[in-house]
């Protein structure tokens, strides 16, 4: 594996030099960390990074090669992968390649060598950060600073939505249910169907009416990148279809677009949510690892009366999952059940399945 020096230039002016791996190319974009000890192939292609430049804090990264399994979509989302140390030879009775090679054929930038956890106290105290990888340092800082403030990402839902309706089912199936793809990870999919549901999957862009008319017994509001307040026609949508009452389940930017249909509002985190995660569950205050992937949530002095709290975030006390009593809906700030795990809270899918009966 060939590399060169690569910098990372953050927009407060703050340079970090280290080596390069995986695709070559200048890139620009948000920078976040991920806590997650496990799992990067879930990370690698978790549509909820589309267009980041992420962190893993984790030092030692690709230790087990490319496992498959563990995607969590057909493509990949993340702009650049930021690691401390990469292992070129993996070992693992999984392996099916090496992670250089993986990130080289998905066109992935990848820098190792970066004092990570100075990166992370940096993001985790000042907040994330826009950035730009460059193989060359400019004589003026300042106008790549410059370039770095005025960046202003494309809309990510459109760029990982699926772009037309398909349906799958397993035999003898009991439901049908609409997921609704706002970058929807496979593994929603595979829980749906293991519960004996029938599947049909449908664009963001979707209109109410045209789900309405497929006659589903629920609908899944799936994950997905972005700030939920930037997208007004999806959610005037998702408001006209809880008019018909049907159970409804939000996942991530699922669940907060669908409090925000109901009168609620979104804030951004400091530096987000993303990798494991305890989240307490407020009946029994029993705590859950999960998995997360959010840059934002509901600002809780904000949620309308039919809005009940039933989660809240370990750490930080911020809201993670909600109920609702004026329609036969559900939502939770983290992933139900992931590719590369935990999966302790996949109960919330047969919460759902409750709700349709």
């Amino acid at each position: 594996m060939q590399t060169k020096p690569t910098y990372l230039i953050l927009e407060n002016g703050m340079v970090f030099c280290g080596k390069s791996f995986g695709y070559e190319a200048e890139v620009m974009g948000e920078t976040v960390f991920t806590t997650a000890m496990t799992g990067y192939m879930s990370t690698l292609t978790d549509t909820g990074y589309k267009g980041q430049l992420v962190v893993q804090t984790f030092p030692l990264i690709g230790n087990y090669g490319v496992v498959s399994h563990e995607c969590e979509s057909k493509g990949t989302s993340v702009c650049a992968y930021i690691v401390r140390e990469l292992c070129q030879e993996p070992s693992n009775f999984r392996c099916e390649g090496a992670l250089d090679v993986f990130l080289r054929e998905n066109k992935i930038v990848g820098i190792s060598g970066i004092d990570t956890r100075k990166l992370t106290r940096i993001l985790r105290d000042h907040g994330s950060m826009k950035a730009k990888i460059a193989y060359e340092l400019p004589d003026d800082i300042g106008t790549v600073t410059a370039e770095i403030k005025a960046y202003t990402a494309p809309d990510a839902v459109s760029a990982v939505t699926c772009g037309e309706t398909t349906s799958e089912k397993p035999e003898n199936a009991s439901k049908k249910v609409v997921l609704w793809d706002f970058g929807a990870s496979d593994s929603i999919k595979t829980a749906l169907l293991a519960r004996g549901c029938e599947v049909i999957t449908v664009p963001a862009g979707t209109k109410s009416d045209d789900i309405a008319a497929l006659n589903p017994d629920g609908i899944v509001l799936s994950n997905g990148p972005s700030d939920p307040m930037s997208h007004p026609d999806i959610i005037a949508e998702i408001a006209k279809i809880t008019e018909k009452n049907i159970p409804m389940l939000g996942i991530c930017l699922g669940h907060l677009m669908l409090a925000v249909s109901e009168g609620a509002k979104s804030v951004k985190l400091p530096h987000g949510h993303r990798g494991g995660m305890p989240s307490i569950r407020l009946s029994d205050k029993r705590v859950f690892i999960t998995s997360q992937n959010q840059g934002y949530t509901l600002d809780e002095a904000t949620l309308p009366e039919n809005i009940t709290v039933t989660y809240k975030n370990g750490n930080d006390g911020t809201v993670e999952g909600v109920a609702y009593k004026n329609i036969p809906a559900l939502g939770v700030q983290f992933r139900p059940g992931t590719a590369g795990g935990p999966n302790a809270t996949d109960f919330i899918y047969d919460e759902f399945i409750g709700l349709m009966k």
